[in-house]
C-alpha cells in the first residue's frame, strides 16, 4: 500500500468511531408537532416551531411538564435552552409520575434552570420528594456557568446510578443515587405569580443517545461527587479519603461517652440504621450519648438522620468526654436535631438558636446565600453535613448551608460567654475531639455516617 493511500485509510479509520457515536443521537422533536410528547401536571401551554419547543407561564395552574411518550434508562441528553428571567424551569431526567387527585404529578430528578442570583442552573432537585440533592453550593465555580439572556447548552449523562450535568461545557453536578433507574424526559414550566404571566422558556436541538454506557460520557474534570447510596462509599470517595464511621451492621468504632464500651441498652442496630431508642425525654438518661473512639481535627462529616415526632437529639463535634462526668450530655459543639414544630426547645434560647441545624444555643440555622426556609422532614431521612477546617465551620441541612462561623473569632467567644457553655474553658476551641450522637430520650435513627480528614 502506498504511503498516501495508507494515510487516507488511517484517517478514515480514526474518524469512524466518532461518526458512529454522533449517529447514536436522535432528535426528540419530529419538526411537525408534539404528538410524541405528553403534558402532565398543570395547564401551561407548549408549542413547537421547527426544532424549538416553547413553554409559556400562566397563572393559577401548578407546575406543568411536557414529557416524552416513553421512558429512558441509561442515556445522554443534549439540548439548548433560553429562559426569560426570573422564570424558573428545569428538565426532568428519569422523571416519575403519580396520580394526585385530578393531577398527574411529576416527581424525581430535575436538572434546574435557575436565572436567580442563587445560580443553581445545572443542579439537581428531587422534585416533589427530597428537595435539593445536588445544590450548586457544592460546586461554587459552576454557579456562573449560566449566561443570562442567551441560549445555553445543557448535557445530562444518566448511566447506571450516576447522574452528571454540564452547562455550557462546565461540569455542574456529579450525583450517585439509586432511587430511580429509568423514567421520563420532561420539560418544565413552573407555577408562577401574576407578574410572571407570559414569560417563556425555550428548548431546541433536543437530542438523546439511548442505552448509553460509561464510554459515552464526557471526559472532563468533574464536579465534586455527592453520593447518596446508603452506608456505601464509591471508589471516588475512597480515593478522596472518605471512610464510614458506621458500617451499617456493628457498633465498631463507637463507645458510650461515659463508658469504655458501647451501651448495653438504649441503642440498637437494625436494617442498616443506628438507632437511639425512646426513653423518658431526658438528656442521656437511657443508653447515654455515644462517641467515636477516634478524635478528629479538620474534617468533613456527612450523616443522615430520621427524627420522630417531638424528638430532640444532636450530632456533636470537638467533644471533651472528660467534662461533665455527672448527669446530662457530654460537652461539645452541636448540630441540633429537633422537631421544631412540637418540641418546646425550639422556642427557648435566643432568636431560634436551638432549632434544627443550628449551632445549639449559639447560632440559629438560617440558609446562607439563598432565600428559603429550612427544609427538614419528621419520620423521614434528612441529610446533615459539618465542615470544619482551620477554625472555619459550616452546617448544612438537606442541601442548604444554614450556619457558618469561625470558632476562633472574637464573635464566637462573645456568643459562648452569653450561653450555657460559658463555664467550660476554651469551649469549642479544642484542637480535636470525637464525634458524638446524642441520646436525649427520644427516638432518632442515623445512617450513612462518613468522614474525611481535611
Amino acid at each position: 500500500m502506498q504511503k498516501r493511500h495508507y494515510a487516507v485509510f488511517l484517517l478514515s479509520w480514526l474518524f469512524l468511531p466518532l461518526t458512529a457515536q454522533e449517529d447514536g443521537f436522535v432528535s426528540l422533536t419530529n419538526g411537525k408537532d408534539l404528538s410524541n410528547w405528553e403534558t402532565y401536571g398543570g395547564k401551561a401551554p407548549y408549542s413547537l416551531d421547527g426544532n424549538t419547543i416553547t413553554g409559556t407561564a400562566v397563572v393559577n395552574t401548578p407546575n406543568t411538564f411536557l414529557c416524552t411518550e416513553r421512558t429512558y434508562a441509561d442515556f445522554i441528553l443534549e439540548l439548548e435552552f433560553y429562559d426569560e428571567a426570573p422564570l424558573n424551569s428545569g428538565v426532568m431526567a428519569r422523571g416519575q409520575w403519580r396520580q394526585q387527585g385530578d393531577l398527574r404529578r411529576i416527581y424525581g430528578y430535575q436538572v434546574e434552570i435557575d436565572p436567580s442570583p442563587r445560580g443553581y442552573t445545572g443542579g439537581i432537585y428531587d422534585e416533589a420528594r427530597r428537595g435539593w440533592i445536588y445544590p450548586v453550593h457544592y460546586n461554587d465555580p459552576a454557579r456562573s456557568a449560566y449566561q443570562h439572556g442567551e441560549w445555553n447548552s445543557l448535557r445530562i449523562e444518566a448511566v447506571g446510578n450516576e447522574l452528571r450535568t454540564f452547562v455550557n461545557g462546565q461540569s455542574v453536578a456529579n450525583l450517585v443515587d439509586s432511587l430511580d433507574d429509568s423514567g421520563l424526559i420532561c420539560l418544565q414550566v413552573h407555577s408562577i405569580s401574576e407578574e410572571l404571566a407570559g414569560k417563556q422558556v425555550k428548548w431546541r436541538n433536543i437530542r438523546i443517545k439511548d442505552n448509553a454506557t460509561k464510554a459515552d460520557r464526557k471526559r472532563a474534570v468533574l464536579a465534586p461527587q455527592e453520593n447518596l447510596l446508603v452506608n456505601t462509599l464509591t471508589e471516588a470517595e475512597k480515593r478522596q479519603g472518605w471512610r464510614l464511621l458506621f458500617d451499617g451492621k456493628t457498633s465498631d468504632g463507637w463507645r458510650g461517652a461515659k463508658l469504655n464500651d458501647f451501651p448495653a441498652s438504649g441503642w440498637e442496630i437494625v436494617d442498616g440504621e443506628l438507632r437511639v431508642l425512646a426513653g423518658n425525654g431526658g438528656e442521656s438518661t437511657n443508653g447515654g450519648d455515644i462517641v467515636t473512639k477516634e478524635h478528629f481535627g479538620n474534617f468533613e462529616l456527612v450523616f443522615e438522620f430520621k427524627p420522630t415526632e417531638g424528638a430532640n437529639s444532636g450530632v456533636k463535634y470537638y467533644v471533651d468526654p472528660e467534662l461533665n462526668q455527672g448527669s446530662g450530655s457530654a460537652i461539645g459543639l452541636e448540630f441540633q436535631i429537633l422537631d421544631d414544630e412540637r418540641h418546646p426547645d425550639a422556642k427557648a434560647g435566643v432568636l431560634g438558636n436551638r432549632t434544627i441545624g443550628s449551632l445549639y444555643d449559639l447560632i440559629p440555622a438560617k440558609p446562607v446565600d439563598v432565600k428559603r426556609n429550612k427544609d427538614y422532614k419528621i419520620n423521614d431521612w434528612n441529610r446533615g453535613r459539618i465542615v470544619s477546617k482551620d477554625g472555619k465551620v459550616e452546617h448544612w441541612l438537606n442541601g442548604y448551608k444554614v450556619v457558618e462561623y469561625d470558632r476562633f473569632s472574637q464573635m464566637f467567644k462573645a456568643l459562648v460567654n452569653y450561653s450555657k457553655y460559658q463555664k467550660w474553658d476554651n469551649f469549642g476551641q479544642w484542637p480535636q475531639g470525637p464525634i458524638l450522637l446524642q441520646d436525649h430520650g427520644d427516638a432518632v435513627a442515623f445512617r450513612t455516617i462518613k468522614i474525611r480528614e481535611l
